[in-house]
């Protein structure tokens, strides 16, 4: 049983999300409160396997606690809050200080958000029962499946692999524990970097802040995505929460194409989408990574890419904060390198960059 204790202020919200996962099998609500500090002597004698914490309390915020639980006694933890300007950035915060997952609350009809996003809302909890609770950017170095070899013999191997034809873009996809992973990869890359397109699974009007803060801190430019928007060298686009995101081609040019559309593998954007529209053009011209996530987005995807002659990588499991979508497209033999997070910029920057030597 994943054991779960609810922080929030709302007496409303607190009863709907104990309903909601008390009928969920193999999860039991071990109790709520209103706020951390009523919290803390609650949990002491039974501390759960996963929170689920509001942001703004009285007393004492979300992000205090969750500064301190991270300190004193790390736990899966599920932000369950309002996507607001400033709840954005207090979410991205909160993902910072190592929160697993955000669930966004609604300003009104809680009840039925949270019985429309029900099967979104459980799965987040279980997610975060199986996730590694640790700073990414302090995590360990791990023994992958296949080491990264030396810039030189990368250099080689892409060569090899194809002779004439250079990187003209990059996809990644990420889930649960990306947004700590992309952070570490894009502020170490340059702007020579090639173009790059994300696709992040994250709440609608959550992108927008994401990529903003993004962008304030790296060399390189990152924005979210706009229908039609061009790609550059040195531009990092990152899908629009709840749209999926696509490569097009007119003539010589490669822009993206912003689309509503029905859940792929429950996910929109998902990771999937845009893998496979990459693969309608020359694939060996392109790169793909899938980084940490739940569940399976983008493996099937990846494979088609590598089989198609890409050049494909995926995160190792001891670096991943879960080791879901990396670990199904391993299983596939979709990847052509299994990096820790703390190689794949150098990946990018010695490999991807990479001229071609003449055939």
């Amino acid at each position: 049983m994943i054991r779960v204790f609810i922080i929030d202020d709302s007496a409303l919200t607190r009863t709907i999300l104990t309903q909601l996962l008390s009928e969920a099998p193999g999860i039991l609500v071990t109790g709520s409160a209103q706020d951390p500090l009523f919290a803390q002597k609650k949990m002491a004698a039974d501390w759960p396997d996963v929170i689920i914490l509001d942001l703004e309390m009285p007393r004492m915020d979300g992000l205090t606690f969750l500064k301190q639980l991270m300190h004193e006694r790390p736990t899966p933890v599920v932000v369950c809050s309002a996507i607001s300007t400033r709840g954005s950035e207090q979410a991205l915060e909160s993902l910072r200080l190592g929160a697993v997952e955000v669930v966004e609350k609604p300003k009104v009809g809680v009840k039925d958000f949270l019985q429309e996003g029900r099967q979104r809302f459980i799965e987040s909890v279980r997610s975060a029962a199986q996730a590694k609770v640790f700073p990414l950017l302090g995590s360990k170095a791990s023994v992958s499946r296949k080491c990264l070899p030396s810039a030189r013999a990368m250099s080689q191997a892409l060569a090899g692999k194809r002779p004439q034809t250079a990187i003209n873009y990059i996809g990644i996809g990420a889930s649960t524990g990306g947004t700590q992973a992309l952070e570490k990869v894009l502020l170490a890359l340059t702007t020579q970097c090639p173009p790059i397109l994300i696709v992040q699974h994250m709440p609608a009007d959550f992108t927008k802040a994401f990529a903003e803060r993004l962008n304030s801190r790296a060399r390189i430019h990152v924005r979210e995505a706009q229908d039609g928007e061009q790609l550059a060298r040195g531009t990092a686009l990152i899908a629009p929460g709840g749209r999926h995101m696509q490569l097009e081609k007119a003539g010589n040019t490669y822009r993206v194409s912003i689309k509503d559309g029905p859940p792929i593998n429950r996910h929109k954007p998902s990771v999937d989408v845009l893998f496979n529209s990459m693969n309608r053009f020359h694939a060996p011209a392109s790169a793909a990574l899938l980084l940490t996530g739940m569940g399976n987005d983008g493996a099937q995807g990846l494979k088609r890419l590598h089989d198609a002659g890409a050049l494909t990588a995926a995160q190792d499991e001891a670096s991943s904060v879960v080791f879901g979508m990396p670990r199904e497209a391993i299983k596939l033999g979709a990847a052509d390198y299994v990096l820790p997070l703390d190689k794949i910029a150098a990946f990018i920057e010695q490999v991807l960059t990479v001229t071609p030597s003449p055939a």
